[in-house]
C-alpha cells in the first residue's frame, strides 16, 4: 500500500486524483480541482454526528455514526469508493481534516481488502496551501494582462495560449452584463482553487510571463480577490487589436448564438426565439442607466424585429445594429474609462498573431 502523503505540491502539479468523502454540502461550498465527492455522510448524517461530537465527544459521535450506518448504506458507500479506485489507483481520499470520516474510509476498505491512502491534513490543508500560493503568486507578479474592447476576442486567444489562466473560463462566466454561459459557477472558493492550481501547474512549466484576461472585480457572482486585482491593475498590459466588424461578429457568435443554443436544449423552436427576446430585452434593461434611457429603449424596439429575422433566416441586420450600437455607445466608453492612466503599462499593442510573435521573440 502507498503511504497516506501531505506533499501537496505534488498533488496539485500532478493532478493527482482525489476522493473527497466530505458531505455534499461541504463540497459544493469549496473542494479541490478534479477531486470527485463520494461522501461518507450525507448531510443530515454530518449535521447529526457534528452536534454529538460537539456535546458529547468522539466516542459518542462515532457511536452514533455507526448505529445510522445500515448495510445498504455501507454498502452504496463501498461501491462508490472502490469504482473511484478501480479508476484512480494513483490517487488519495480526504475529508476535512484528514481525520475521523479518512480513518472510517480506509477501514471499511480495508475489511473489504482495498489499502488506499489519504491526503494528510485533509481539505483544510490543501485549501490553505492554494490560497498562500495564490497569494504569492499574484504579490511576484509575473503576469501579462490581456486588454482589448469588448468583443475583440480576448477568450478565444487566452485559450490558445500554453502560458495563460483562464479565469473567466474557470468561472464559467464573460464578464459582462450579457456574459452568462448558462450553468452554474463554482462556488468562490472552489473558483478560487482552480485558479490558484492552474497557476501554479503553468508556473512549473517556463519563467514567462503568465497572461490573464483583465477583468473588473467580479466575473458574474465570483470576485476577485483584492489581492489578484492590484496584480492585474499593476501587471504590464498587452493590447489586443480587432476590427469593428469582427468583433461584431464574435459578439453575436458568443452572446447572441451561445443563448440560442441553449435555449433550443430546451424549448421548441418558436419557445426559444421568444426566450431569445426576453433575454437580450432584459439584459438591455439592466443597463439603461449607463446606455442611456432614449437610447436603450430603442435598442429594445429592435428586438423584435431582430427576432424575425432568425425566424425567417435572413440577414441579421437588425441584431447588427443593436450589437454596434451597444459596443460603440456601452462598451467602449466603459474600457476608455478603464484603460485611463494605463496608457504607460501597454507594452504592445497588435492583432493575435502579432502578439504570439511579440512574445515568442520577447521571451523565448
Amino acid at each position: 500500500m502507498r503511504d497516506d502523503s501531505s506533499d501537496i505540491a505534488a498533488i496539485i502539479l500532478n493532478q493527482i486524483p482525489l476522493l473527497d468523502v466530505r458531505a455534499p454540502i461541504e463540497y459544493q461550498r469549496g473542494t479541490i480541482p478534479g477531486a470527485v465527492n463520494v461522501p461518507l455522510l450525507d448531510d443530515h448524517q454530518r449535521e447529526l454526528i457534528g452536534t454529538e461530537y460537539a456535546n458529547n465527544g468522539q466516542d459518542a459521535a462515532i457511536a452514533l455514526g455507526l448505529s445510522t450506518v445500515t448495510d445498504e448504506i455501507r454498502q452504496t458507500r463501498l461501491h462508490g469508493w472502490t469504482e473511484f479506485i478501480e479508476n484512480h489507483p494513483e490517487g488519495y481520499l480526504f475529508c476535512f481534516r484528514g481525520g475521523l470520516r479518512s480513518k472510517t474510509t480506509q477501514a471499511w476498505l480495508s475489511e473489504a481488502g482495498i489499502k488506499y491512502p489519504k491526503l494528510i491534513g485533509g481539505y483544510k490543508a490543501i485549501r490553505s496551501y492554494l490560497l498562500e500560493q495564490f497569494e504569492r503568486l499574484a504579490e511576484e507578479g509575473n503576469i501579462l494582462v490581456l486588454s482589448a474592447p469588448t468583443g475583440s476576442g480576448k477568450t478565444t486567444f487566452i485559450e490558445q495560449l500554453k502560458q495563460s489562466v483562464d479565469i473567466e473560463g474557470l468561472a464559467k462566466h464573460r464578464g459582462s452584463a450579457f456574459g452568462s454561459l448558462f450553468v452554474q459557477q463554482p462556488s468562490q472558493v472552489s473558483w478560487e482553487n482552480q485558479v490558484a492550481a492552474q497557476w501554479l501547474r503553468v508556473s512549473a512549466q517556463s519563467n514567462q510571463p503568465i497572461m490573464f484576461e483583465s477583468e473588473s472585480h467580479l466575473i458574474g457572482k465570483v470576485s476577485l480577490p483584492k489581492f489578484l486585482q492590484e496584480a492585474l491593475r499593476s501587471a504590464p498590459v498587452v493590447e489586443l487589436n480587432t476590427p469593428l466588424t469582427d468583433r461584431i461578429k464574435n459578439i453575436q457568435h458568443d452572446y447572441i448564438g451561445t443563448a440560442m443554443q441553449k435555449y433550443r436544449q430546451a424549448f421548441n423552436e418558436e419557445q426559444s426565439l421568444l426566450q431569445l427576446q426576453s433575454f437580450v430585452t432584459e439584459n438591455l434593461s439592466r443597463i439603461e442607466r449607463r446606455l442611456g434611457g432614449e437610447r436603450c429603449q430603442r435598442l429594445i424596439s429592435l428586438v423584435p424585429a431582430a427576432i424575425d429575422e432568425l425566424r425567417t433566416g435572413t440577414a441579421l441586420n437588425e441584431f447588427d445594429e443593436i450589437v454596434k450600437t451597444l459596443l460603440l455607445d456601452y462598451y467602449d466608453p466603459l474600457y476608455a474609462h478603464k484603460m485611463q492612466g494605463r496608457e504607460g503599462q501597454v507594452v504592445f499593442r497588435g492583432t493575435g498573431d502579432e502578439i504570439v510573435g511579440w512574445l515568442n521573440a520577447t521571451y523565448s
